[in-house]
């Protein structure tokens, strides 16, 4: 056989996510979006001194930079996924860009504490009408960038059922875009802390409630500080390959458990190279003389399976009447 059809037969590429355009076209946009308002507050809430609305306006910078953090990380997935470097693609990079953006999440939810308290042990004159007025115009925005990640995320969804087969419909974490993710959770945080910025606004302009303007901000602080921590978890768990308790797991070791002969899983290692896709390792040994391409065959109704190594070793047989002392 000939080497080039050797090549055709057995080799196959390791591009296992084929990204998400639509998502990165609406994140970048996003991204113009939330720069334009950002400038829009800090100046605001400089000029008509508002805590709340400067913390917004700060808050924002962060998502902003956020932002274009994912439609760079989506970019360099995209021009190196056929980068030999890459053992199993370059999906990992928009993880990375998830991380890093639930970093960012954090220190704005630090520093609008740090604000916060500083503004409330220090109180100082706010003017209300124009400080409601651009939070407002800041929610708008908010709302509008949500909408065009969130229709990032369905368009992928809608491409891509069968990530979520096998009754996985449950598992958002484990299907999800995490890049797509971080950048709607940054929009969304940026909104829920406009929503506490216009509330303290209006409590302080109606009730002479002053109070409530850094207080509002230390209940953003604490929401995006949630949020964040979320994010931090879900991201860390891809990067640090902790896949062992996903259910596929579970589902490979019954496929091995269902065989008509005995076969006992002696390694295995199951590992994230896409959303909702699995790489796995599995070392079985058997009695029979079943080859790998039994198991893989086995596995393939796990469609979340993309990327299968099996080793099969047989266990010595021993002769009738032999002395095992």
């Amino acid at each position: 056989m000939s080497t080039s059809l050797i090549s055709q037969d057995w080799t196959h590429s390791h591009v296992f996510d084929e990204g998400n355009p639509l998502a990165e076209r609406n994140t970048r946009r996003a991204v113009l979006l939330t720069a334009a308002m950002m400038v829009a507050e800090i100046v605001g809430g400089y000029m008509f001194n508002s805590m709340a609305l400067l913390a917004d306006g700060w808050h924002m910078s962060s998502h902003a930079l956020a932002l274009g953090l994912a439609v760079l990380a989506y970019g360099a997935a995209r021009r190196y996924a056929n980068d030999g470097r890459f053992a199993f693609g370059t999906w990992k990079i928009e993880v990375l860009g998830g991380y890093t953006s639930a970093l960012f999440l954090a220190g704005v939810a630090a520093l609008m504490l740090y604000e916060s308290v500083q503004r409330l042990m220090s109180p100082a004159t706010i003017h209300y009408d124009q400080a409601i007025a651009i939070a407002a115009v800041g929610l708008l925005v908010n709302l509008a960038c949500a909408w065009l990640l969130k229709d990032g995320h369905h368009g992928h969804d809608h491409g891509h059922g069968h990530d979520h087969h096998h009754g996985h419909d449950h598992d958002h974490e484990h299907g999800s875009d995490l890049n797509l993710r971080s950048a709607y959770l940054h929009v969304v945080a940026d909104a829920a802390t406009s929503v506490l910025a216009i509330i303290a606004l209006f409590g302080g302009k109606l009730w002479g409630a002053a109070w409530l303007d850094p207080v509002m901000g230390i209940v953003g602080a604490g929401l995006v500080a949630v949020w964040a921590y979320g994010l931090l978890r879900a991201s860390g768990k891809v990067l640090l390959d902790a896949e062992m308790d996903a259910p596929v797991v579970a589902e490979i070791r019954e496929v091995v458990a269902a065989c008509p002969f005995k076969a006992t899983i002696t390694d295995l290692h199951v590992w994230r190279v896409g959303k909702g896709k699995y790489a796995c390792i599995l070392g079985i040994v058997t009695d029979t003389p079943a080859t790998p391409s039994y198991f893989r065959e086995a596995l393939a109704i796990h469609e979340e399976l993309v990327h299968v190594t099996v080793e099969v070793n047989r266990m010595p047989t021993v002769p009738a009447g032999a002395n095992l002392a």
